[in-house]
């Protein structure tokens, strides 16, 4: 028989969180706003077609580039959760 604790799921009524809409919650809603239109024109620029495979590449290298001493790392990593942000949306 299993034991009590095993058959209740420790996550009912817990809080999903996604990171991504974490962090620009915590830039504050003027940053997010800067953020999220940056994020646009470079999705634009980049990933034309605005699929989310195109957006999670473009986020994937500016996090890695926010390792760059020529970069802003935090805004790098600010503007990868804006277009991860935006392609959840795209996947909608």
């Amino acid at each position: 028989m299993a034991h009590p604790d095993q058959m209740t799921d420790p996550l009912v009524g817990a809080d999903v969180v996604q990171f991504d809409d974490a962090v620009l919650d915590a830039c504050g809603p003027e940053l997010r706003a800067e953020l999220l239109t940056e994020a646009t024109m470079l999705a634009e620029a980049f990933a034309p077609a605005g699929r989310a495979e195109q957006l999670l590449t473009l986020a994937q290298v500016l996090a890695e580039d926010a390792r760059d001493e020529e970069m802003d790392g935090v805004r790098a990593r600010q503007l990868a959760c804006a277009l991860r942000c935006l392609a959840r949306g795209a996947q909608a």
